[in-house]
């Protein structure tokens, strides 16, 4: 964060906040020559530039620069409410304008996240929230990493970080503009600074002068703020109130540009063919049959960019010329030099090394072994969780322009800098030399953090005589060529003591490293050993809220050779389903409630066990339910926020039903209450879908899950009732895009064995 070098200190009114000048990044400052606006994309988008996040609009409305890719999750809304509330303006008044690659727009609180081992836990400047490792766990040369992080400043959508990372930057780039604002208004009014006010975005004195903010606006940007006070919580207008999402009316009418909505003079189109094998590559290529057909204008070899597998494209007239063309291509696949992977053999793999290897240890605290050396008798059990594809509804594409040097980009990515980094790297110029356009996102899930896709459309458009060429991947490819959800397997071990209590924990997970994988194929310098124990793979068992006297948790890093990367709430998504289906386990051993048995281990951890009650008592837990249901609860913690979930579940014709889906979550400060409980939702679906159906195979080198008949969604009729109850906070948000995908699997699969008595220890779930 030193780059944005925040100063800020408590003042005067409970709530207030005065921030100095030196509060936003010296290039973007209001009067600064260089700012990292991109170019004004219409009229509604003009205005006058305050500093890197904020315009003001001759009609007084405001133009925010949108640092985050918008994939669904309604960042465009929240953040735009965290401006409109401090310049004191109708959200309606603020457009949104999608940023560039710029680094002042660094996310901070995701890349530092992603990081191998979290450095932040001695760091002044690390966001409130964060998740951190236990005290002690950082390592030499951690914090280090952490530091060159921050100054690369990555702009990335992702680890549930938007509105957390922009809670004090929007803020304070909107409360510098007002007071900017009220200083022009003051000196061209001659009136006292103290005694104007703002509403509605307007300007006014009890005496009687009034004006809107774009009259102020050209004399306003070359003041000097002065002293600026970020809002008192009493005196929120609108955060903490449910607020219509801005990009709703676009994506209704049909407006929106997504990533295969661009379209370009002269556009050619591209369909990829990539080895079916992974990490495989095309040998023997006859052409000509596809070459010949109409509408098909030529082939490209493409190289395994950015960890992708190797291939070929197709370019024609239509994608559906492009994609014709390439399934006609007559080809000699070859196998990786290595050998097939098989998922099979690589699950026994992962069991072995358990049964081998202690790993890295995260977490340890008491005696395990003392413990375990004591006890009366072991409660142990092994845990599977597959590899797992994103399915985003819009497939991989990207647009590209190579033409004069310069490379014209437009692609749906959550990493803006990564996707200029490549294209320079793949078409030979400075990375200044490429302009890159944000559309918006058909789902992410971590998925669109890989910048393999982008690569692919450069190199096809270099070959294509400075026409645009817009690359699409078929369902297949996407299927087939993901950066996949990491296969885990985990032992969870409790020693029970005489009196039929669980003293001790012991947790050993082995499974691919994510974050060094990502690493490499985007930020070499930041990779670090390419075997080293991950946090993101091994989060969510290593920092447990419950209260067992004694607890190890290790991690054995493994390298499988499978593409693996982030999937939305990452290493929590199977980790939850190891620990909490756990717990589970461990209430039943000890003849108690599983509601109550968490309480009674939740007791230094008021936070979650609010939580954990907020959900029983909404879902009425204890209560009798119709014949042939049961319930299951789960508690989890993740990205800053913490979530309860109770799922009523039935088997009708032995098929997992899940009816009700009971959330209570404390997220910190709530901007938006209604996109909470859209994200609570989606979530709820999106990790149902895995938790039933969400299984890759691989055989022969070849993922076996083609298509959705074969890697089926949930269906509407199949789509629980969620309820989402929200805890009042006074802390800063937490993230609210992935924190209610952990604790869905185990909350079901603990229903499950309340329902007939079958403990599943396997996902997916299938009795």
């Amino acid at each position: 964060m030193r780059r944005r070098a925040w100063l800020l200190s408590a003042a005067g009114t409970a709530g207030a906040l005065l921030v100095g000048w030196g509060v936003l990044p010296a290039r973007s400052r209001i009067g600064s020559a260089t700012r990292p606006w991109p170019a004004n994309a219409g009229p509604d988008l003009a205005g006058v530039v305050f500093n890197g996040w904020i315009k003001i609009r001759a009609d007084g409305g405001v133009v925010l620069a949108m640092p985050r890719s918008e994939m669904g999750q309604g960042v465009h809304t929240a953040l735009a409410m965290l401006v409109a509330e401090e310049l004191d303006l109708p959200l309606a008044r603020v457009n949104v304008q999608q940023a560039g690659a710029d680094t002042i727009y660094g996310n901070v609180a995701m890349l530092v996240g992603s990081l191998p081992f979290h450095p932040l836990e001695a760091d002044d400047h690390a966001p409130e929230g964060a998740p951190r490792v236990r005290p002690g766990q950082v390592r030499a040369g951690e914090w280090l990493m952490g530091k060159v992080a921050r100054e690369l400043g990555i702009n990335a959508t992702g680890g549930s970080s938007s509105v957390a990372d922009a809670w004090d930057v929007l803020r304070t780039a909107a409360a510098t503009a007002r007071a900017s604002l009220l200083g022009a208004a003051s000196l061209q009014w001659k009136l006292p600074v103290a005694e104007l006010g703002t509403k509605n975005g307007v300007i006014s004195h009890p005496s009687g002068p009034s004006a809107h903010y774009g009259q102020f606006a050209k004399f306003a940007a070359v003041t000097p703020p002065g002293e600026v006070r970020l809002k008192s919580r009493r005196d929120w207008q609108l955060i903490g109130k449910s607020a219509p999402r801005k990009d709703v009316p676009a994506k209704v009418n049909g407006s929106a540009i997504f990533g295969v909505d661009v379209r370009l003079p002269g556009m050619l189109y591209a369909a990829v063919r990539l080895c079916p094998m992974l990490g495989g590559s095309p040998g023997a290529i006859n052409p000509n049959a596809a070459l010949a057909m109409p509408g098909v204008e030529r082939m490209v070899r493409l190289q395994a960019y950015a960890g992708s597998t190797a291939g070929f494209a197709m370019v024609g007239k239509t994608w559906w010329h492009a994609q014709q063309a390439a399934q006609a291509v007559q080809v000699e696949w070859q196998q990786r030099p290595a050998g097939a992977l098989d998922s099979r053999l690589i699950e026994k793999e992962l069991a072995a090394a358990l049964a081998q290897e202690e790993g890295h240890t995260f977490y340890d605290k008491g005696s395990v072994d003392g413990a375990e050396s004591v006890a009366a008798r072991k409660v142990e059990a092994l845990y599977r969780a597959p590899y797992l594809a994103h399915a985003t509804m819009e497939p991989m594409n990207c647009t590209a322009q190579v033409k004069d040097g310069r490379v014209l980009l437009w692609a749906p990515t959550q990493v803006p800098q990564m996707a200029v980094t490549i294209a320079a790297r793949v078409a030979g110029v400075a990375a200044e030399d490429v302009d890159l356009t944000v559309t918006l996102l058909g789902g992410g899930f971590g998925r669109r953090l890989d910048v393999d896709f982008v690569a692919q459309a450069v190199r096809v458009a270099m070959d294509c005589g400075g026409r645009p060429v817009q690359l699409i991947w078929s369902r297949e490819e996407d299927m087939t060529h993901d950066f996949y959800r990491p296969m885990h397997v985990a032992v969870l071990r409790a020693a029970v003591d005489a009196q039929g209590q669980a003293s001790s924990l012991r947790i050993r997970s082995a499974g691919d490293a994510i974050s060094p994988r990502w690493m490499e194929r985007g930020l070499p310098a930041l990779a670090g050993p390419v075997d080293m124990a991950d946090k993101s793979s091994a989060e969510g068992l290593f920092d447990l809220p419950y209260g067992f006297a004694h607890q190890k948790m290790s991690h054995v890093a493994t390298r499988m050779a499978v593409p693996v990367g982030f999937w939305r709430s990452v290493g929590h998504s199977h980790n939850a389903f190891f620990s909490e289906s756990f717990v589970d386990e461990l209430a039943f051993d000890a003849g108690q409630d599983p509601l109550a048995f968490r309480r009674s281990l939740l007791k230094d951890a008021p936070r979650h066990l609010a939580v954990l009650d907020l959900a029983a008592a909404a879902a009425a837990w204890g209560k009798p339910l119709p014949a042939g249901q049961a319930r299951g609860i789960a508690l989890h913690e993740s990205f800053g926020s913490i979530v309860a979930q109770v799922a009523e579940v039935s088997l009708p014709n032995g098929q997992v039903r899940v009816h009700r889906v009971v959330c209570a979550v404390d997220c910190g400060i709530v901007v938006n209450p209604d996109i909470v409980a859209q994200q609570m939702e989606g979530s709820v679906v999106f990790a149902l879908t895995a938790a039933l159906h969400g299984k890759v195979d691989i055989h022969e080198g070849a993922v076996q899950q083609k298509n959705f008949p074969d890697y089926p969604m949930l269906r509407l009729a199949q789509a629980p009732l969620v309820q989402t109850h929200l805890v009042s906070s006074t802390r800063p948000p937490g993230g609210v895009g992935e924190p209610g995908v952990p604790p869905l699997a185990p909350a079901v699969a603990n229903a499950l064995f309340s329902l007939n008595g079958m403990r599943l220890r396997t996902l997916p779930l299938r009795p």
